[in-house]
């Protein structure tokens, strides 16, 4: 694909973030998904109009885009993000097996406006006895009793 191509569908992204925010509907962040020069989904930040801090717009992007294939994955799809994708988005991207992301701000940018994810990113390398959040394992005895049962299952689709 040309990079005009390529610039053409980070400005939809862009574009669908504007819009987001001049309707008072939600944050500065928009994403699309794209197959095949064709555009797939779409999503904006939706956290605040639905209460949920997972809808974001790379997510929903993701989880309409998967809706669209019928799979929950990505495969020969690129994702166009107003701005860096945070790490559950990343992460999401990642599980979703996309081939590529193209992004406009960056996280720096993102923290200037109020936006900071650098403190998850800080977390997450961090051994889970030095994070902000406890975190405490029980029932190890029991906790493989689900691996067990998915090992065994026949037909299986692995992700």
């Amino acid at each position: 694909m040309s990079d005009e191509r390529h610039i053409a569908f980070l400005r939809q992204a862009i574009k669908i973030a504007t819009q987001n925010v001049e309707s008072g509907e939600g944050g500065p962040f928009g994403a699309v998904v794209v197959r095949e020069g064709r555009v797939l989904a779409t999503g904006v930040n939706r956290v605040t109009a639905m209460n949920d801090p997972t809808a974001h717009a790379e997510m929903m992007a993701v989880r309409e885009a998967c809706r669209i294939l019928g799979d929950f994955r990505l495969t020969g799809c690129e994702i166009y993000c107003s701005s860096e994708p945070c790490p559950m988005c990343l992460a999401a991207i990642y599980w979703a097996r996309a081939e590529r992301i193209y992004y406009a701000a960056t996280r720096v940018e993102a923290v200037a406006v109020g936006f900071d994810d650098q403190f998850i990113h800080d977390e997450m390398a961090m051994d889970i006895a030095g994070r902000s959040i406890p975190a405490q394992r029980l029932l190890a005895e029991e906790a493989l009793t689900p691996f067990e049962h998915w090992t065994a299952q026949q037909g299986r689709v692995h992700y």
